[in-house]
């Protein structure tokens, strides 16, 4: 039995993992092998509950050991997930988070938020566990989109906790201001506001935390760049050119500050606005393009009544794009922090 379990796992270990080009038994993605007569039924480990590739590992999986190992006439696959950890966070913040991701943009008005928000609730209903922080806190309206335009946060324990919706965790000032006040600050204050969000919250273990920054290069999204480790920021843009300069210099800000970019998203594509301005600046770059997302009614109506579409309206083009958007962005988080010497790699991970 042991020679069959010993050839199992060398024909498995001819199975290369797409995205980080290493094998998936070097990786200890493969784990729980167990030969059942002809079965051989062991657990495959992702590097995210987002993972857009299990029919691609299954049958990778079937041709590397169906008729190539004697006595093995089916496999019996289990799926698993563990978001690598990068370790800086303990260091630096003691929060129980995985990683951060930044949504960040050069311009306002060109659908950030709603990129946030459909983003962290597509990853949520992948079965990852999600935080959003609202990082516009002068301008909060992640609030809004998510339907939480009433209620305050509890505080236990001198900590606030966070307001749950759509399965995902969120702070912001939304919460803690009347909507016909103006929240008014300097930039230091700014800093320790963000701060206190990810310190002050009594947040749940999470796989992802994403941060809806503020547009354009100021105070926030330096802050933030400066000051929290974080796995990457997403670019977004609009289609036609004046939105594109914007992000090429959001692109510049966090290359400048050594924050890898995972990709460009190129939001509110169609008749109105066109098409591809996005696509050509990540090509030019060599960033990776994660994908368009159509414009539409249900989008906006979605952000305006806090029910956001990927949610409410996975069926149309606009929610399978932010579905799509998730998937992608998990996987190319996996990959930038496997790359990093400050993250734990999954075949460590307990």
């Amino acid at each position: 039995m042991s020679d069959i379990r010993e050839q199992v796992m060398a024909a498995l270990s001819t199975v290369i993992e797409p995205e980080l080009h290493k094998d998936i038994v070097s990786l200890n993605m493969v784990r729980d092998l167990e030969i059942d007569g002809g079965t051989a039924r062991f657990t495959i480990v992702l590097t995210t509950p987002a993972c857009p590739l299990k029919d691609v590992f299954l049958k990778r999986c079937e041709e590397a050991v169906l008729g190539t190992v004697p006595g093995i006439e089916q496999l019996d696959i289990r799926w698993d997930s563990q978001v690598p950890v990068d370790r800086r966070i303990q260091g630096r913040l003691n929060a129980p988070m995985r990683s951060i991701i930044a949504v960040s943009s050069g311009k306002g008005g060109v659908g950030k938020s709603t990129v946030s928000v459909n983003l962290a609730v597509a990853l949520a209903q992948e079965g990852a566990k999600v935080g959003l922080i609202d990082a516009d806190i002068l301008n909060p309206n992640v609030p809004q989109m998510m339907g939480l335009n009433t209620g305050r946060p509890k505080v236990v324990n001198n900590k606030m906790q966070p307001i749950e919706a759509y399965g995902v965790q969120i702070m912001s000032t939304g919460f803690l201001t009347s909507p016909d006040k103006p929240m008014i600050m300097r930039g230091p204050m700014l800093h320790s506001a963000i701060r206190q969000f990810f310190t002050d919250v009594n947040w749940d273990q999470l796989d992802y935390m994403v941060v809806d920054l503020p547009p354009g290069t100021g105070d926030a999204p330096l802050s933030l760049a400066q000051s929290f480790p974080l796995a990457g920021a997403i670019i977004v843009t609009q289609p036609q050119s004046v939105a594109v300069s914007d992000a090429i210099r959001a692109a510049a800000m966090f290359d400048q500050l050594d924050v890898p970019v995972l990709g460009i998203v190129e939001n509110m594509t169609g008749e109105f606005f066109g098409s591809g301005g996005g696509e050509a600046f990540a090509q030019e770059r060599g960033l990776t393009f994660l994908g368009r997302v159509p414009m539409a009614a249900n989008v906006r109506e979605g952000g305006d009544y806090g029910r956001p579409v990927v949610a409410v309206a996975p069926e149309t083009a606009a929610g399978a794009a932010f579905a799509e958007l998730a998937q992608r962005v998990a996987a190319r988080t996996s990959v930038v922090m496997m790359q990093n010497a400050d993250v734990i790699p999954i075949n460590i991970i307990g």
